[in-house]
């Protein structure tokens, strides 16, 4: 019996590009001996997106959508896509053809040579801006250093995962996802290929450097404590520092170059500074992070489908 494959491509204001994309799939697709479905995500588009899939979905029964109440960001577009999918491999690729369809074949290929997980990692684009190539690296080095998974630099949301590995990751239950590293983390039998990526074919990039930083600081916090006790090491860095105050201020009181009460007051005050700094990154990270938990909040909402 042939493999079924579910293609999954989130997508929030793509209009442009929904059915280039689709049928870039479909022509891969029509070479290959399994057969396929494409379920898009969309993720609370203000634009005509969702009408563009509505119109593929009565076209094509290949074609499906789950349509998001309002934007909740691209990983938990991917992470619904990965819930609602019912096939023996999930394909998980952007929308705007940067991740070229032509590498779906690839993908297939080393999953039936038995890899459970076939990522891809993005080679370096010289179009890019420096501070881009810059800060990318050194994300993926810090997140290397403050946890227990290694994601390589240029790892992208272009992978296939094998059916038992997308049931494990259903039942995730995580508030801020990082998919990345939920990968890595998870095990299994796991191969990288690289790949170049395309141009975008129309619109423009959703990910702000806002928004690449919050997905940064959401990467780091996901898989590590070591950030509670960098907060630790800060405060007690302030608070030894806070030290050095005193011989100035005894050499301040002796000279009279002193107000009256100034030393004991700075030294107190940074010293507790140093202090609080310890109490508050480890009572602030922890805390918010069960807090926004406990809530049980779905991380979306489905407004339309046309899955069964």
């Amino acid at each position: 019996m042939s493999k079924r494959v579910c293609v999954i491509i989130p997508a929030y204001n793509e209009e442009g590009n929904i059915k280039a994309i689709a049928a870039a799939v479909d022509d891969v697709f029509k070479s290959m001996s399994c057969n396929y479905y494409i379920l898009f995500v969309d993720d609370g588009s203000t634009d005509s997106t969702l009408q563009v899939m509505e119109e593929l979905g009565r076209e094509n029964k290949e074609v499906k959508y789950l349509s998001f109440s309002k934007n909740n960001g691209h990983q938990a577009a991917l992470k619904a896509g990965i819930d609602y999918s019912d096939a023996d491999a999930a394909i998980t690729m952007d929308a705007d053809m940067q991740h070229p369809p032509a590498m779906i074949a690839t993908l297939v290929k080393k999953w039936e040579e038995g890899f459970d997980v076939v990522y891809t990692i993005r080679k370096d684009q010289n179009n890019l801006s420096i501070f881009k190539r810059f800060t990318s690296a050194l994300f993926y080095k810090i997140l290397g250093k403050l946890s227990d998974i290694e994601v390589e630099n240029g790892s992208a949301d272009f992978r296939l995962l094998d059916r038992k590995v997308t049931d494990e990751l259903r039942k995730i239950k995580e508030q801020d996802v990082f998919l990345r590293g939920l990968v890595k983390w998870i095990g299994f039998k796991q191969a990288s290929i690289t790949y170049e990526p395309a141009e975008r074919l129309s619109g423009k990039s959703k990910y702000s450097y806002r928004k690449m930083m919050m997905l940064a600081l959401q990467g780091i916090t996901s898989f590590s404590t070591k950030p509670l006790y960098a907060a630790i090491y800060i405060g007690f860095v302030f608070s030894l520092l806070s030290l050095l105050y005193i011989p100035f201020a005894v050499y301040s009181y002796f000279t009279n170059h002193t107000v009256s009460g100034w030393s004991s007051l700075i030294v107190t005050v940074t010293f507790l500074g140093g202090l609080q700094l310890i109490i508050l990154g480890i009572i602030g990270l922890y805390l918010g992070k069960l807090f926004m938990q406990s809530k049980g909040r779905p991380m979306y909402i489905i407004n339309k489908t046309n899955l069964e």
